[in-house]
């Protein structure tokens, strides 16, 4: 059976990812006609085309688009037996991602118990939001993920349940006879659907009046006094205020958060990790929640 070339496969993920042949070449130190002519053997070893023209610019075929999937878990996998094997031991680096939300709060406790296991261990951390970093996850550029989103394709533990609130900032002016105006994030986001879903339920009319890519810009809002967005608990300080019944609010589910490993990991280190992080959780109960939720 032909034994595919991951050289070959670092070159199609880097066009995907670089969006053309020569970016991609740039990125990999190589002319666009090597990238063209390893992608024509690629093709040739699988026996079907990878590319096909749309336009003036050139997008994976299915066979690509599934190709690519393998790839990625390919080149995860053997960056990380190199890694692990030229480092040694558990002197490595972890990557761990945790969503904005919780990473002044739960990201900390989890850190300091990891370094407290392991010392010598190097510490690689992402921000982001929940959806993207799970998916960071599944192609193995990170490790290890804090999400607040369930997947029963993936082996988690659970760190705690947070409540999910109204919050507004001091200066917004709460008028029951108006629809109420909502500061949301846009794309996929929990805290929008539990928002959207518990106010069309309670039959609470309401109106988007602005949306933001991250939480940085929707605290920006809350504290412009815009309007109400629903959010964990971690969020309130002394700049925001909780809303609830007394303003015809429904309540809101709490929202809970695991630890996530990525699938078939084979380095040690990882493993080892994650398993003590999880029998330090389900041996001595959840993270400590911050002070203000208690």
């Amino acid at each position: 059976m032909t034994t595919l070339d991951l050289e070959l496969l670092r070159s199609l993920v880097a066009i995907v990812q670089h969006e053309s042949f020569g970016a991609a070449a740039v990125q990999l130190d190589r002319t666009q006609s090597a990238i063209t002519q390893q992608m024509q053997r690629l093709e040739e070893q699988i026996g079907h085309p990878l590319f096909e023209k749309r336009g003036r610019q050139k997008r994976l075929t299915d066979h690509g688009e599934r190709l690519l999937v393998y790839a990625r878990h390919l080149l995860a996998l053997n960056d990380e037996a190199l890694r692990h094997l030229q480092q040694g031991h558990l002197e490595g680096t972890l990557r761990i991602g945790a969503p904005h939300d919780v990473a002044d709060t739960m990201l900390p406790s989890l850190l300091s118990e990891v370094v407290r296991h392991s010392p010598m261990l190097q510490l690689d951390v992402h921000v982001g939001r929940s959806p993207f970093l799970m998916e960071s996850l599944k192609r193995g550029e990170i490790d290890m993920a804090i999400s607040n989103r369930l997947d029963a394709d993936l082996e988690g533990v659970l760190l705690r349940s947070s409540p999910t609130v109204w919050l507004c900032g001091a200066a917004y002016v709460h008028d029951p006879g108006r629809p109420l105006p909502m500061i949301m994030a846009d794309g996929p986001s929990i805290f929008r659907r539990l928002a959207e879903e518990a106010l069309d339920d309670a039959g609470v009319p309401w109106v988007a009046r602005y949306t933001s890519s991250s939480l940085i810009g929707i605290r920006a809002a809350l504290r412009a006094g815009l309007g109400v967005t629903a959010r964990g608990v971690e969020q309130l300080d002394g700049e925001l205020r909780v809303l609830g019944p007394a303003e015809g609010l429904p309540a809101l589910p709490d929202v809970v958060y695991r630890l996530y490993v990525r699938s078939r990991v084979v380095n040690p280190l990882t493993r080892r990790v994650f398993a003590l992080i999880r029998d330090r959780l389900e041996g001595g109960g959840p993270l400590p929640a911050p002070a203000h939720a208690r």
